[in-house]
C-alpha cells in the first residue's frame, strides 16, 4: 500500500485505528476452542466486526509463533482473509526483526514475498545493514522502533550523548538517510506524551505507529495534540482493549463497540485538525 492510498483510506473512513491481533490461545472465548483453528476463527470474527472502523491490522508474531506450525497457519489464513475480504486494510507484521545480511534478507522475503503484508516492525540497534534488506520492495514499509512505552526505554532510548541528543533522536535522524516517508515510519509509544512534539521536529512528515492507547493507558487526545500532522500521520493501535472487550459469545460485538468508540474519537480529532 502506498502512502497516498493509506492517507486516502484514513480520510475516507475518518479513522486512524489499527487493531492489534494479539490473539492468545489462553484468552480466547471458551466456545471457540472446539474450532479446527481457534485463533483464525477468533481473528476472523474480530476482523469482520472491526473492519468498518479500522484502517490497519497488526498481528503480533509472538502469539502465532508460540503455537508452532498451527500458529503460522493461523497467521497465513488471517492475512489472506484480510487481503481477500478487506483489501483496503494496511497489514503490519509486528515482528521486531533485527539482524544483518542474509538473515534480514530472508526475513524480508518471508514477510513481504510469502505472507505479503504491507509492513514489518524492525529493530534498528544493528544499524543500516539490518534495515536495508527490508527496503526497496514496492509499496512496502519498514516500521522502525524509535521510542517505546515500556519502562526499559529509559535504559537506552532516552540516554543522551555529549551534546544532549537522545538516542531515539539519533535513530530517527540517521534512519531518514536510508528511506523516505513513503516507505518508513516509526514506532512511538502512546505514553510518551509531549515527546511526540520533539519527534515531529525531526520527522514532521513520517507516519508514526502508536501502540499503548487503551489498556496501556496512553491518551489519544495527547497523541493527536503533539503527533498529528497535516496528513494525520498516525496509526494508533489498540489490541487488548478491543479484542478482549468480552470473553463471552458476544466478543465480536464488544470488539466492534470499542472500535466504534475509538474511531468516533479519531473522527472528531481529524475534523478538529482540518484533515477531513
Amino acid at each position: 500500500m502506498t502512502r497516498e492510498e493509506l492517507i486516502k483510506n484514513i480520510k475516507s473512513k475518518q479513522s486512524f485505528l489499527c487493531v492489534g491481533l494479539d490473539s492468545d490461545i489462553k484468552k480466547l472465548p471458551a466456545h471457540l476452542l472446539s474450532e479446527p483453528n481457534p485463533i483464525f476463527a477468533f481473528n476472523k470474527a474480530i476482523i469482520d466486526a472491526t473492519a468498518p472502523y479500522a484502517v490497519a491490522y497488526k498481528p503480533n508474531m509472538a502469539f502465532y509463533e508460540s503455537l508452532g506450525a498451527k500458529g503460522w497457519t493461523a497467521l497465513e489464513e488471517t492475512v489472506s482473509y484480510i487481503q481477500n475480504n478487506y483489501p483496503d486494510q494496511f497489514i503490519i507484521a509486528d515482528a521486531k526483526r533485527g539482524d544483518i545480511g542474509n538473515t534480514s534478507t530472508l526475513y524480508a522475503r518471508s514477510f513481504f514475498e510469502h505472507l505479503g503484508v504491507d509492513a514489518i516492525t524492525v529493530a534498528p540497534y544493528m544499524g543500516r545493514d539490518s534495515v536495508s534488506p527490508f527496503l526497496g520492495y514496492d509499496s512496502k514499509w519498514v516500521v522502525l522502533l524509535a521510542l517505546t512505552s515500556n519502562k526499559g526505554s529509559y535504559d537506552f532510548q532516552l540516554t543522551e550523548d555529549k551534546n544532549g541528543k537522545r538516542l531515539f533522536e539519533n535513530v530517527i535522524e540517521t534512519s531518514q538517510q536510508w528511506a523516505s516517508d513513503k516507505e518508513m515510519m516509526y514506532v512511538v509509544g502512546a505514553t510518551q506524551g509531549k515527546m511526540f512534539a520533539d519527534i515531529r521536529k525531526i520527522a514532521p512528515n513520517h507516519f508514526l505507529l502508536v501502540p499503548g492507547v487503551g489498556a496501556q493507558g496512553g491518551s489519544l487526545e495527547e497523541v493527536a495534540k503533539y503527533g498529528m500532522n497535516s496528513d494525520c500521520g498516525l496509526l494508533v493501535n489498540s489490541s487488548r482493549g478491543i479484542i478482549y472487550a468480552s470473553s463471552g459469545t458476544d466478543f465480536a460485538e464488544a470488539a466492534a463497540r470499542e472500535a466504534r468508540i475509538l474511531a468516533g474519537q479519531m473522527s472528531e480529532l481529524l475534523k478538529a485538525n482540518g484533515i477531513i
